[in-house]
């Protein structure tokens, strides 16, 4: 009775919104207590809003959940898609819709503290609430981090909680010279103190490279002048310290004085947008946020990039994005009215702008890659190959194919699965050709696919129930082309392509139904392909020639006289081996259903004669 409540009540929303017209504007959906739950805003209302309550497995999980707790929606028509756009900001912020991007400002102020202990030490801070004196506040926690790692590499000042007024043995930063290790008891508490001193003067000199070479480069030549050379070495070593950090800052500068870098990794529907915020030529600040619900990137910037920035002042002239930036040509105009100046929104290609893009990539999938438990090469990986083959969005679960026989004998196929950029063994399955006698690799593929959705239609199976973002074929063109009616017989739209080995049984490329994709210059796609395409060949091999041993096995136990395909399945199940059978007792041999006492007498007697 609810779900025919819920049915009708989807019908009459559906109703509701073909009424609607075909103009710009903004809906506004709302739950059975009135609240508003989403804003949208469209170019035209009712080719938009009528895709919310039809098609409904096409949506993400958070846009289906946001459909079934729908009770009503109101529009207001605008006179441009422009005019929608900002009143849909507006509306946001004032209302702070459930199922609307909403990015919490939850940073704060951040700080560097030196402790009040007896062995001071430097470490970063969230608030001024405990003992100890405070420097700051700083807007960045990036920056807080990135400046204590320096002043600790360039002072040598440890990064433990060790007692110091105990010895004990110097760990490995002693060891690679990035700390003088006061846990050894060969460093004065006064000295010690003095080195604390000297870093906190370094931390409040902030930018100014040059006043602490130059301070340190005078004091230096001093202790020379007055042959304090160990003190002298030391000044020296931080010198050379601070010059080395510089240059490794300097990698990662850019050739335009503000721009901020945006990019997204993801895995299923949920994605982590990095933004590296570069000003005065160099990185100063980085964040990023996780955002479930969406699985494409068009999707997550047409809302990110508007509530990221709606409470921004400091708008960077140039906003580099992994996606083509003119599908965002409304955004970049009310970036650019928002900021009083040109914003342009760039997707580079090549040279250096592209690197630091990647950069910004990489990052993404790093830090998805602590949520999910995954490695960064592998968030990468599959983000890599996504973009390499034009996916709409990054697989998450890719099923590969392979056909194994001997001339056409023992035909069999495995199946295999990858779920987030590793091999899902649950989700394995095998397929004994059953359509058609003889080698025919094309025909094989077809029959497995074909059953595969089969199953899939049948839903009985949860492997086979949940379909997948992508499938990769063992072989070329004629397999592609062989599955594809395949997918258009079940209804299906999924992309396929094949993996293509070189003559050394390589990988070599990505088949498509025109040219191949080369992808060795793509190394964690690469590697990822040839991680499937070897493990699929290794089940599919595998289940060949298991197969091919027990009908070996058959084969011999049907010389004897009375033995069928039945009862030899029978006695290979009972004895799971050739050699119990030939080592079995006439009583043993009895134990098996269908064995009379006179099949038994044979079986005994033929192997007692043939051994």
């Amino acid at each position: 009775m609810e779900n025919y409540k819920r049915n009708e009540k989807l019908q009459a929303l559906k109703n509701k919104a073909n009424r609607l017209p075909l103009q710009p504007g903004v809906y506004i959906m709302k739950n059975k207590d009135g609240d508003i739950i989403y804003i949208g805003k469209a170019k035209a209302l009712k080719n938009r809003v009528t895709q919310y309550f039809g098609a409904g497995n096409q949506h993400t999980e958070k846009v289906k959940q946001m459909v079934s707790n729908v009770d009503n929606f109101e529009y207001i028509i605008c006179s441009s898609e422009f005019e929608a756009l900002i009143l849909e900001n507006s509306l946001i912020k004032q209302n702070q819709p459930k199922y609307n991007i909403l990015l919490k400002d939850d940073k704060g102020y951040f700080y560097i503290k030196i402790t009040d202990d007896k062995w001071k030490r430097i470490e970063t801070a969230k608030s001024t609430d405990k003992k100890g004196e405070f420097i700051g506040p700083y807007n960045s926690g990036y920056i807080v981090k990135q400046t204590v790692e320096e002043a600790r590499r360039i002072f040598k000042l440890p990064d433990c909680n060790r007692d110091f007024d105990k010895i004990s043995r110097p760990c490995l930063n002693y060891h690679i010279g990035l700390c003088d290790a006061p846990c050894r008891g060969k460093i004065p508490l006064e000295e010690y103190l003095q080195t604390v001193a000297e870093a906190r003067e370094f931390i409040k000199n902030g930018e100014n490279e040059s006043v602490s070479v130059e301070t340190l480069q005078n004091r230096m030549n001093e202790a020379a002048e007055n042959l304090e050379f160990e003190t002298a070495a030391k000044l020296r070593d931080r010198i050379n310290a601070i010059k080395k950090i510089r240059e490794k800052q300097r990698v990662v500068s850019i050739a335009y004085k503000a721009q901020d870098v945006i990019a997204t990794a993801f895995i299923g529907e949920t994605a982590c947008v990095e933004i590296l915020i570069f000003r005065n030529y160099k990185l100063c600040d980085k964040q990023h946020f996780f955002i479930d619900g969406f699985s494409d990137r068009k999707s997550v910037y047409n809302e990110f990039l508007q509530r990221y920035y709606v409470n921004k002042e400091d708008i960077p002239p140039r906003i580099l994005i992994d996606e083509e930036a003119e599908e965002f040509e409304l955004i970049e105009k009310w970036l650019s009215q928002k900021a009083d100046k040109k914003v342009a929104l760039i997707n580079p290609k090549q040279g250096d702008q592209l690197k630091i893009l990647d950069m910004c990539v990489n990052n993404a999938a790093e830090n998805l890659s602590e949520k999910t438990e995954r490695t960064g090469r592998e968030m990468s990986a599959l983000n890599e190959l996504a973009g390499l083959l034009g996916l709409p969005i990054t697989p998450r679960y890719i099923e590969s194919y392979d056909i194994s026989n001997t001339a056409g004998s023992n035909n069999v196929a495995g199946m295999i699965v990858f779920k987030d950029g590793r091999p899902y063994k649950p989700f394995y399955r095998k397929f004994k050709i059953k359509g058609f006698s003889g080698q025919d690799d094309y025909r094989s593929m077809e029959e497995v696919l074909d059953r595969r959705f089969c199953e899939y239609e049948k839903g009985e199976d949860e492997c086979f129930s949940h379909l997948p973002d992508l499938i990769l074929l063992d072989g070329a063109k004629g397999q592609i082309s062989a599955v594809l009616p395949v997918l258009k017989k079940h209804n299906i739209d999924l992309p396929v392509f094949g993996m293509v080995k070189d003559s050394k049984h390589r990988t070599r490329a990505i088949a498509t139904t025109g040219a191949d994709i080369s992808i060795k210059s793509n190394r964690k796609a690469f590697t990822l392909v040839t991680n499937i395409q070897d493990e699929v060949h290794r089940f599919a091999i595998s289940f060949h020639k298991a197969q091919a041993s027990k009908n070996m096995l058959k084969s011999e136990l049907f010389e004897i006289d009375g033995i069928g395909k039945a009862k030899a399945a029978a006695l290979i199940k009972h004895f799971k081996s050739m050699k119990k059978i030939r080592e079995a007792d006439i009583a043993a041999l009895r134990e098996v259903k269908g064995i009379s006492e006179d099949l038994a007498g044979k079986i005994y007697d033929f192997f007692r004669q043939n051994s």
